[in-house]
């Protein structure tokens, strides 16, 4: 499970720029004006092969009563609620301001680890102006340019020191870890409590019932496995506009973060919806074992024809998970939910497994003399040798004379070929090109 650090401030202080710097992206939008960065912005970042989840902030008003404003603070205190880490950013054109006493005040109280980073300094050889920021009690304070990337690493270096205190799941390697996820009110804690086959976690009809993510440790035919139900995923809008509710999208991407499988929960009532996408969309990024259930299958009306129906126009939507096995379930009445556990254990399975380079090879010869590589210019594409490099996601290897020729819809062909001879059932499958000349 990645570690969570969250950039805070006062508006305009530079955290979308550190936040791009540190991402190596240009997600958070960067204007020279306070309130730009409204919502929080999520994104990987890296430093010495160590790797953690980054949230950009809006602006922290204290004592706005603009709503606009207050519901950018309730973000920020979310946002601080969620991280191991925080980064309070100050600005040292403008010196220490009431703002930032109030907001180091704030960050005090949440008893996290605080990078105090005092941005737009210009000149690393005189640095007076820096020793005031000691008054905001939150240690020694880092002076840098997120514009120029100026004494970031320091910044970094620093946080990796306080990421080794963060602990990974001590759950045992052969334990199973399933990530319940889907958006809100779809079903995911009475699917939850009808594999567990008891009342583990708080149901009702409004969504966002389940405010964090529940871990619960169960065993079934020796096999030993932990549950996460998460809280519901719902829209940043969504989230920008609900003052009461102290869960965020962030706990459910660390489940699936830290999980071999996930169960992609869709209401069979309204079928699949954008957000659906995007959830499913980051399972399949992160090459997690996955499995679609379809719930509250008692609710649908139905024919010989329904269930085959709705499984083409859910995999027509996602074109990506075509891969994914898809179970069409009621929690309520407990119709098929037995099955799930064994769907899971199958995709595991399937997520870890490996195959020989020899066969690998032949498989990969038998389809290139089925469908030839693609030629650009004058150059044939050469599949020269293939190795599978790793698992969870199953990870091979082509080594060719052009990687710049290689088409994803190659990809894919090869990607189905692979497949149907060795199944990869509820795993996505990654291709690494690297380039090889045949003389070596």
């Amino acid at each position: 499970m990645k570690p969570v650090v969250a950039i805070v401030g006062r508006p305009n202080v530079g955290k979308s720029t550190l936040f791009n710097r540190l991402t190596r992206s240009h997600l958070a939008i960067v204007e020279d004006y306070p309130g730009v960065t409204r919502d929080r912005l999520y994104q990987d970042a890296e430093w010495n092969d160590r790797k953690f989840t980054l949230i950009d902030t809006g602006g922290i008003e204290v004592n706005s009563e603009d709503t606009i404003l207050s519901r950018v603070r309730k973000q920020a205190q979310v946002a601080m609620e969620e991280a191991d880490v925080i980064i309070f950013m100050c600005d040292i054109r403008v010196g220490v301001t009431v703002e930032d006493m109030e907001i180091a005040n704030m960050l005090r109280r949440t008893k996290k680890e605080v990078i105090l980073a005092v941005n737009k300094v210009e000149n690393f050889n005189r640095l007076d102006d820096i020793y005031e920021y000691y008054q905001l009690g939150l240690g020694e304070p880092y002076p840098i340019s997120a514009s120029h990337g100026m004494n970031t690493g320091d910044l970094l270096d620093r946080l990796m020191e306080l990421l080794d205190d963060f602990e990974d799941d001590d759950y045992e390697p052969d334990v199973i870890k399933i990530a319940v996820v889907g958006r809100p009110n779809v079903g995911k804690s009475s699917l939850t409590n009808a594999i567990l086959g008891q009342e583990r976690s708080i149901v009702s009809n409004i969504p966002g019932t389940t405010r964090d993510a529940i871990d619960t440790p169960f065993e079934r035919n020796g096999q030993r496995y932990v549950i996460v139900d998460t809280a519901g995923m719902r829209r940043k809008s969504k989230v920008a506009e609900t003052t009461t509710e102290r869960y965020s999208v962030i706990r459910s991407l660390r489940a699936v973060d830290r999980c071999d499988a996930v169960l992609m929960v869709i209401n069979a009532e309204e079928g699949l919806i954008e957000q659906d996408k995007k959830i499913a969309g980051y399972a399949h990024e992160q090459g997690k074992a996955i499995i679609l259930v379809v719930n509250k299958w008692d609710l649908i009306e139905k024919d010989d024809k329904t269930s085959a129906v709705m499984e083409k126009k859910i995999r027509s939507e996602l074109l990506f998970l075509q891969y994914a096995p898809m179970i069409f379930v009621s929690a309520q009445t407990k119709q098929r939910v037995s099955k799930i556990l064994d769907m899971v254990n199958y995709a595991v399975e399937q997520n870890s497994m490996r195959i020989s380079t020899s066969v690998l090879n032949e498989i990969i010869r038998d389809a290139v003399q089925l469908n030839p590589p693609p030629s650009d210019k004058g150059k044939r594409l050469k599949i020269l040798y293939a190795t599978q490099s790793g698992v969870k996601p199953p990870t091979f290897v082509l080594f060719v004379n052009e990687p710049e020729i290689m088409h994803f819809s190659y990809e894919r062909f090869l990607e189905n070929k692979i497949r149907e001879n060795f199944g990869f059932e509820g795993t996505p499958i990654r291709f690494v090109v690297k380039k090889r000349s045949s003389e070596e």
